[in-house]
């Protein structure tokens, strides 16, 4: 009886114990993820320009040891360098566009308030075009002939025109000055590399083990591919299209320039913008150089098709498909700065599933070589020779 009150009474304390153990683990980690989520929000907003920061410096960090040679070795100067030509890369565009901007519509308000308003009718190549012709025609000649009735006709569509213009500058303007930050912090983080390359491939093997460091270097590689298969394809594609609306003179070309580019990164088809041109030419110009127009820009449109499995996944021992569906992903899930996340992510993942289908073999070649190391036909030769 005394021996199973004794066992009572050593079960009620281990359970008591068990209990204030159980509630002062809670405790901890209740205090710990409070103290997660404080300095998530403490730093949110200072996520994307470091992480845009970060992938701005993986992408030039190649550039600037070569400007580093230059500048006799002062790495600071070299990354201040270009990280002010980049700002400088942002900031004029935007300055000049905007400017262009504000200069049409004041032009346009001036004429609107005087009344002096001439638009040209359509040409009968207007009616012609498949499908769109009739309609085009239709509105085009109501605003030259009444174009007071035209405004009026159409002002909720001009009114959310006018807003939805208004909306993308304000949204460009912050943008521009979290890719100004940005480049700040690349310039930190490319003045010192090897102490933040050491600290993240550290921080890499403490969290995911020994691939980590391999990790690093795979996201590094990752980064570099997506730019030079996503942003260098959609640079060439505008540069090409680009070219022939300067040559042929079509209004705008800057814009429309501009607005490749912008879709080749979104990974949006060029002939979205070019289709509309195309038409256009055709019914202000000649057969000829409107043909001639049309096959260059087609050409050009369709380019990415064959540049990007030529650029996209070199330096990296990922498939093409694979960095290409994880930039595309990422992009549709976390905007532009996807394009990088979701490249990097899946072929993290991809190395992890090659890893898992291998490691059976890997064992097997293991226990194949530790039997072979218990008595192997080499040492065995060479103790007998060492005896003779």
């Amino acid at each position: 009886m005394d021996n199973l009150q004794g066992n009572n009474r050593v079960g009620n304390q281990q359970s008591k114990i068990f209990v204030n153990n159980m509630m002062e683990s809670a405790i901890r980690i209740g205090l710990l993820f409070m103290l997660i989520v404080w300095t998530y929000d403490i730093i949110r907003p200072f996520v994307i320009p470091v992480l845009w920061g970060a992938i701005i410096a993986v992408a030039l960090m190649p550039l600037t040891h070569k400007l580093e040679k230059a500048f006799k070795g002062r790495r600071g100067l070299a990354a201040t360098a270009l990280a002010i030509l980049g700002i400088a890369l942002l900031v004029i565009p935007f300055v000049l566009v905007s400017g262009s901007i504000f200069d049409g519509v004041s032009r346009t308000i001036e004429v609107l308030q005087s009344g002096d308003v001439t638009i040209p009718g359509p040409t009968q190549k207007v009616a012609d075009i498949p499908v769109i012709g009739d309609k085009l025609y239709e509105i085009w000649a109501l605003f030259s002939t009444n174009l007071e009735k035209a405004v009026q006709h159409f002002l909720p569509e001009i009114k959310t025109a006018v807003g939805t213009i208004a909306s993308v500058i304000g949204s460009s303007l912050a943008t521009l000055m979290m890719f100004i930050i940005s480049l700040a912090i690349a310039a930190g983080f490319m003045s010192h590399a090897e102490k933040i390359s050491d600290a993240v491939s550290t921080i890499a093997v403490r969290v995911v083990g020994q691939n980590g460091e391999q990790w690093t270097t795979l996201t590094a590689a990752t980064i570099r591919s997506v730019l030079l298969g996503v942003v260098g394809v959609a640079f060439i594609q505008s540069m090409l299209i680009g070219s022939a609306m300067f040559v042929f003179d079509v209004p705008a070309a800057g814009l429309i320039t501009l607005g490749v580019l912008i879709l080749g990164i979104a990974q949006l088809p060029a002939l979205i913008v070019v289709l509309p041109v195309i038409f256009y030419v055709f019914s202000t110009q000649d057969t000829t150089p409107a043909t001639i127009f049309t096959i260059w820009v087609l050409i050009a449109g369709v380019s990415d098709n064959f540049l990007k499995p030529l650029l996209m996944g070199r330096g990296v021992d990922v498939p093409m498909p694979v960095i290409l569906i994880g930039a595309i992903g990422g992009m549709l899930t976390a905007g532009i700065i996807g394009l990088f996340l979701g490249a990097v992510v899946l072929a993290i993942w991809y190395e992890l599933f090659m890893a898992w289908l291998k490691a059976d073999k890997e064992q097997e070649a293991e226990q194949a070589r530790v039997l072979e190391g218990e008595c192997p036909e080499s040492k065995l030769e060479a103790v007998t020779s060492e005896v003779k």
